[in-house]
């Protein structure tokens, strides 16, 4: 994944689970045809199936069937931890345990593109929603399996990653530039 990443330091990592707790938006690819075991492209393929013919339109239609709260099952492939052990490492060695699934909603999700076999999205959640078991999932309602080729956070909470600083001019500012750059601890609890 790529993106918006917020940075806390000092005092303001007080804040740090009220921040990450935000809704956030993402813009992303999915590519249909090919369903990993980690729902995304990191992972190993599990089968590869022939995409029938979309669109922009009938994703979008089928997207509509995510928009609202959803029992979401948290993907293997994960760190969440099991009696101690992040889901990650059981995953590796191939054990699959049993997932407590948690309330998500969707709120935005459409498709701008679509240039076989890769979607192009754009999606607003809440805090917790794994994008990737909705690219699975959505491969799985069209019948041809799909994981999540590309993720981009463009959003979370107030925080917009088009006022956002990139990480290696962040590292080559002075003091005193930094400085202005910072959210003070004050603006952010209110």
């Amino acid at each position: 994944a790529t993106g918006l990443l917020i940075i806390v330091v000092g005092r303001g990592t007080k804040l740090s689970e009220k921040l990450m707790a935000d809704d956030k938006v993402y813009e992303g690819a999915i590519h249909f045809g090919v369903a990993t075991n980690s729902f995304d492209a990191d992972g190993d393929i599990l089968e590869t199936k022939p995409v029938p013919p979309l669109t922009p339109d009938t994703l979008n239609d089928m997207a509509a069937s995510f928009i609202g709260d959803q029992m979401q099952t948290p993907p293997m492939v994960s760190a969440i931890k099991k009696d101690g052990v992040p889901l990650y490492k059981l995953a590796r060695k191939g054990v699959e345990v049993e997932r407590e699934p948690r309330l998500i909603h969707v709120y935005h999700f459409r498709f701008g593109n679509y240039r076989e076999p890769l979607g192009e999205f754009r999606l607003a959640c809440t805090k917790g929603t794994y994008v990737r078991s909705i690219a699975n999932d959505l491969g799985g309602k069209i019948g041809c399996g799909a994981h999540l080729a590309a993720l981009r956070r463009l959003a979370s909470g107030k925080f917009d990653v088009a006022d956002a600083m990139p990480l290696d001019a962040l590292l080559k500012l002075s003091l005193r530039q930094l400085e202005q750059r910072v959210i003070p601890f004050l603006k952010l609890a209110v």
